[in-house]
């Protein structure tokens, strides 16, 4: 592509930005802000303790 066709092109898509349209790729910010504050390995962890936590209490409460 031309450096024309490139110019024409960002002005294309910055007006569709500007008015309402979603960009095709989200900015870094965006992603960033989408982000979970914690890993999914640590969030398993965290889920695995708590539900073999309760399930050792029924299991404490219901056979001893």
């Amino acid at each position: 592509p031309t450096e024309f066709d490139l110019r024409r092109k960002n002005a294309e898509f910055a007006k569709a930005v500007r008015s309402g349209k979603k960009a095709v790729k989200p900015s870094q910010q965006e992603k960033m802000a989408k982000r979970s504050p914690i890993n999914l390995w640590a969030l398993g962890i965290v889920l695995f303790v708590v539900v073999g936590g309760v399930i050792f209490e029924l299991a404490r409460l219901l056979f001893l």
